[in-house]
């Protein structure tokens, strides 16, 4: 992949992703076509492409980066880029790489691959999308043509069951009018001190609405399993991580009978305004 215009290798994870960041990937692969063809049977006539696809669990999404065409003989450098917008990802993004037949092929090798599609090679290559800055959608609208407050900062919105996939559930919407909350959210990933109290304000009040949220579920269980990337695991790893070694039930029961201590507990289980 390309950070900073600069290739390097996929790495594990990348630490200061969020969904604003677009990616950059790039796959460079050498290819001796004269030595498939004597592996695979398929005659000089054969249509033979390389092409990347991308998926992220994060979304759901499947989809083609870039494909070209190979030579019908030789060896040839392949390079095949793509930039991959940051709000269809999320999770575990996975690279593959795959050396295809283009087109039916009615002719070669008896054992020959005949059908388009099929795959000749393949090489798979992940990195998780991990984030210290929100890690689900944002947008950035003006709340006077919104039913919002024109004067609030942000909202969140929820929407879908447990099973809904994280990106699809939520949605930071952000006052283009609050121009600090703007770019301390732009600049998530190498914040300046005026943009960590802002950011340290906004992750307070997100994981307040979401906890609530949680809470407010009737189904919602730290035991369930809702699946990979989806809104109730988001919602129990935030629970977890937050409150560990307490009960939904136990919390169910503070935030009914003393909402406002709750949400002082909530302020510092989060961290709200620490300086690192």
């Amino acid at each position: 992949m390309l950070l900073d215009d600069v290739p390097v290798e996929l790495p594990e994870s990348l630490s200061d992703w969020d969904y604003q960041m677009d990616l950059p990937v790039r796959q460079q692969v050498r290819v001796d076509v004269d030595l498939v063809r004597q592996a695979t049977g398929l005659p000089p006539s054969a249509k033979l492409t390389l092409a990347m696809v991308w998926t992220a669990t994060g979304s759901g999404l499947k989809a083609a980066g870039s494909r070209v065409l190979l030579p019908e003989a030789g060896t040839v450098t392949v390079q095949l880029d793509a930039l991959l917008s940051g709000n269809q990802l999320g999770g575990l993004l996975v690279l593959e790489t795959a050396l295809v037949l283009a087109e039916y092929c009615d002719s070669g090798a008896l054992a020959s691959p005949r059908r388009a599609g099929s795959v000749l090679w393949a090489d798979q290559r992940s990195t998780r999308l991990q984030g210290d800055a929100a890690l689900f959608p944002m947008a950035v609208v003006d709340f006077s043509r919104t039913q919002y407050p024109e004067d609030a900062g942000w909202h969140m919105e929820i929407g879908g069951d447990l099973e809904t996939a994280t990106m699809g559930a939520l949605l930071l919407l952000v006052n283009e009018r609050k121009k600090v909350v703007v770019e301390a959210l732009r600049n998530a990933a190498k914040p300046r001190a005026v943009d960590r109290v802002v950011l340290s304000t906004v992750h307070a009040d997100v994981a307040r609405t979401l906890v609530d949220h949680a809470l407010r579920e009737p189904d919602f269980s730290l035991n369930a399993d809702y699946g990979d990337e989806s809104l109730g695991a988001t919602l129990q790893a935030l629970v977890a991580r937050l409150f560990p070694e307490q009960s939904v039930s136990h919390l169910r029961r503070r935030q009914q009978q003393s909402p406002i201590a709750f949400a002082t507990e909530l302020q510092h289980a989060v961290r709200i305004l620490e300086e690192d």
